[in-house]
């Protein structure tokens, strides 16, 4: 594991910046490139995939990311698929534009192929095909519309958290998610955690509404909601939550701090995707490590594959995850 020294060095910054970045403190006075350095050199140094050499140049390929650059900083998740895919471009020698969601597109630029990154609108995703059809979308299943796609198995996710918290007697486990909007607000894509979570309690007749809360996907959010969760909720707090992603998870543990609640003793805390950030806050985060890395690599190697072999027949890759446990649970 990189150390917060080694961090600093890498994106040009003090050891006290970075360790205040990566918990997302508040109180500090640092720009947007000055974070997107310490994520993105955070992101790099757990990147631990032999690097080839680099390839002779090749062509350009778009990659078109569906937050805004200020988004990606705030859920980096996002941002760590994005590197997957530099990482491979770079090593097969292709050039890489980028696009965000708050950027125009240029539908008239000369590429070879698009790695599409996050959740896009049906008008988004016909504008995107009609500049070219070789294209992969990464974090989105379109294999019923014949398009490739790299996915994560968000069943398989849920369920070891659930199992885990269950089988340790808890029967009252809180969750707390995102909801989102396509980059056109045309409409809110659903979120597969929040409703395997609810099915899975209801199976066991553990479901309650009460326990239940939902906001955006950043850690702002997250502690905003858990101070609600604690108000509404007062003694009948729950001793578990799941989080839908590690950003609300970081800020509902500082919410939790302020309350004076001990983390684990009191309460459990479980995040997803286990960004970079997760082994640095305190405690560091229980989650489920998504190998956003490898989703990038494997939506880039998709899209060689169509360019290589003309194939018309789309291809979906499903990546399994795996729960990992620190200090925020017992």
């Amino acid at each position: 594991m990189a150390t917060i020294k080694d961090i600093a060095e890498k994106a040009g910054v003090s050891s006290a910046t970075v360790s205040r970045v990566l918990n997302y403190d508040e109180t500090l006075s640092v720009g947007d490139d000055t974070k997107k350095r310490i994520f993105e050199a955070a992101e790099a140094l757990d990147y631990t995939k032999y690097q080839k050499k680099r390839a002779k140049k090749k062509g350009k390929l778009a990659i078109v990311q569906w937050y805004t650059e200020k988004e990606e900083l705030d859920d980096l998740y996002y941002l760590s698929i994005r590197l997957g895919v530099e990482k491979r471009a770079e090593e097969e020698g292709y050039e890489v534009i980028r696009f965000f969601q708050d950027t125009d597109i240029d539908t008239t630029a000369d590429i070879e192929g698009i790695v599409a990154i996050g959740k896009f609108s049906d008008s988004q995703v016909e504008r995107l095909t009609g500049w070219t059809s070789s294209i992969c979308f990464v974090d989105f299943d379109l294999l019923d519309r014949k398009l490739d796609s790299v996915v994560v198995d968000f069943e398989q996710a849920v369920h070891s958290v659930m199992d885990y918290l269950t089988k340790k007697g808890h029967q009252k486990i809180g969750f707390i998610g995102g909801q989102e909007n396509y980059g056109d607000r045309s409409n809110t894509p659903v979120d597969k955690r929040s409703i395997l979570v609810e099915n899975y309690l209801h199976r066991l007749n553990l479901y309650q509404e009460k326990y239940r809360f939902i906001g955006s996907f950043n850690v702002t959010s997250g502690y905003h909601l858990m101070k609600q969760a604690m108000e509404e909720l007062g003694d009948d707090l729950p001793a578990a939550f799941f989080m839908a992603n590690d950003a609300l998870a970081i800020g509902a543990l500082r919410a939790l701090q302020e309350a004076g609640i001990s983390v684990p003793e009191q309460v459990e805390v479980i995040g997803f995707n286990d960004i970079s950030v997760a082994k640095y806050v305190y405690p560091t985060l229980s989650t489920v490590k998504v190998y956003t890395e490898m989703m990038g690599e494997a939506g880039f190697d998709l899209l060689m594959d169509q360019l290589e072999s003309n194939r018309r027949v789309a291809k979906k890759i499903t990546l399994s995850t795996d729960l990992i446990l620190r200090e925020s649970t017992t």
